[in-house]
């Protein structure tokens, strides 16, 4: 490896409730992270519209700086950083950010996809594109700018997904990175570039985006204005994986392919890793999606209504007077009667923030089934929901692929959450090996560790984390109770059912 001091990396992870600023650090053998910063995030109402509040972000990211710098010295190496997906920026002429970006759950893309539709058919757009149909991706976002008439789309000549905005405020450089690129529907993984056809076709401008680079680019040196205010020195600001689940892929403790990865938080990410994207009849019968992964991977995956759900929940009893930890909640929910009630987490009842455990409520109504009544009785529900879907996508991926996958590895913040750990391991049948929390960190370092010189490759880099985190272990136990709650869950989605 070639280095002899301990060398530091600042990861900056932004997600969709929260952002931190950890510091990897790697003496050679082992890898350890360290929080020096956290700060919340979350969408903003501004009249009928979600946004994101970038500027509060930037400097919450500055702050992240000044405190990397004051914590490492001349040991930190250099700068990453990763954020969700879907969302972006339109900058104008003279480089002005033309709008607060907006958040993927706002309702200006409610009917884009039939819109879409009208335009191209549905095969075409997944045969150009390979990704999952939501209409929360970017390229709805786009068309819903389009179908309005803004002049703000009229007025852009950069399009920036949000790691890349904030690297280009990083460095002055602006590019897209791939991994984030793909989470759009208008990259072409086949071609490697851009859907320019598509893009067309559905009247979005083709000369805003930009140079797609892949993740271990370093990007630029830090400005100096930046390096000024914030004391950082002007270090390289390499691109990781800079979608967030692109980063916790790179950090499973696993070298070889026989497993099922599982992102979880806010929304659970599962799927494999392929060498190419997989775009077949039954993909698009299945409505999986292929994005982009570290080291020239492709991430067959499917993107499930998380922990969104229980996030919600929290909130609103939260508003009404009670605030749980999401421990409580866990406690309370494994006191609660099983199988009671299902939902399906993909319902679009569910994706917009707001009175969610009603929403849950309602759905049991709405599909005659009982109402759950207490708070512990309304997160089983959701919990026990969402270990069923791990089975449908499970079963999926092992049948679109032809070979036995045993394992789930289940890493991001939800896998500290043993509850569902446990139901998911019971549910699909499968060993579920749960950790590391912090896994999207972890891949953005090792990525940053890889263009900076410091570990060959990713597969040593996976050696690392095995070597320096902990993980736990769920085996699966009695199925039999799942298998009927499986038979009643296929019969609620309304697609399979």
């Amino acid at each position: 490896m070639g280095k002899s001091k301990t060398a530091k990396f600042l990861a900056l992870d932004l997600g969709a409730e929260s952002g931190r600023a950890m510091i990897g650090s790697f003496d050679g053998e082992l890898l350890r992270l360290e929080e020096i910063h956290r700060f919340s995030n979350g969408a903003v109402q501004v009249l009928d519209s979600l946004h994101w509040d970038v500027l509060y972000l930037w400097k919450e990211i500055k702050q992240s700086l000044a405190l990397a710098a004051q914590t490492c010295g001349d040991s930190l190496i250099s700068i990453g950083l990763d954020t969700w997906g879907l969302d972006f920026g339109l900058l104008a002429a003279d480089d002005t950010l033309l709008c607060n970006p907006y958040h993927y759950r706002d309702s200006r893309t409610n009917g884009m996809m039939e819109v879409a539709f009208q335009h191209l058919p549905r095969s075409e757009i997944y045969e150009r594109t390979g990704i999952q149909f939501m209409q929360l991706n970017s390229l709805y976002q786009l068309l819903a700018m389009v179908q309005s008439e803004t002049p703000i789309l009229r007025m852009a000549k950069v399009f920036l997904m949000m790691p890349d905005l904030f690297n280009f405020w990083l460095t002055g450089r602006k590019v897209n990175e791939f991994t984030d690129a793909t989470t759009t529907q208008c990259y072409d993984p086949r071609a490697g570039d851009w859907a320019w056809e598509l893009l067309e076709k559905l009247g979005i401008p083709t000369q805003i985006f930009q140079e797609i680079v892949p993740p271990g680019t370093v990007i630029d040196s830090l400005l100096a204005s930046v390096a000024e205010e914030t004391g950082c020195p002007q270090i390289p600001v390499v691109a990781p994986g800079t979608h967030d689940t692109a980063s916790a892929v790179a950090a499973v403790p696993t070298t070889d392919s026989d497993y099922i990865y599982l992102s979880s938080g806010t929304w659970s990410l599962m799927g494999v890793e392929i060498d190419k994207p997989l775009i077949t009849s039954e993909s698009l019968a299945n409505n999986f999606t292929n994005e982009g992964g570290v080291n020239n991977t492709f991430r067959l995956l499917k993107n499930i209504m998380g922990l969104w759900l229980v996030q919600e929940c929290r909130r609103e009893w939260a508003r009404r007077g009670t605030t749980y930890s999401y421990d409580e909640l866990s406690q309370m929910a494994a006191q609660a009667p099983a199988f009671v009630s299902l939902i399906v987490p993909g319902d679009s009842r569910f994706l917009a923030p707001g009175d969610m455990p009603t929403r849950i409520q309602d759905f049991c109504r709405d599909t005659n089934q009982p109402v759950p009544e207490t708070n512990g009785a309304i997160v089983r529900c959701a919990l026990e929901s969402l270990a069923l879907e791990y089975r449908w996508v499970a079963e999926r991926l092992q049948d679109m692929l032809g070979r036995p996958l045993p394992r789930i590895h289940i890493v991001g913040g939800g896998s500290r959450n043993r509850l569902l750990n446990q139901f998911t391991a019971d549910c699909t049948g499968r060993r579920v090996i749960a950790g590391p929390a912090e896994a999207t960190a972890i891949g953005n370092v090792l990525v940053q560790a890889l263009a900076m010189g410091y570990i060959p490759s990713l597969a040593e880099g996976r050696t690392i984390v095995r070597k320096s985190f902990e993980v736990a272990v769920f085996e699966p136990r009695d199925t039999s109770a799942w298998d009927e709650a499986y038979e009643r869950y296929l019969k609620l989605r309304p697609e399979f059912g």
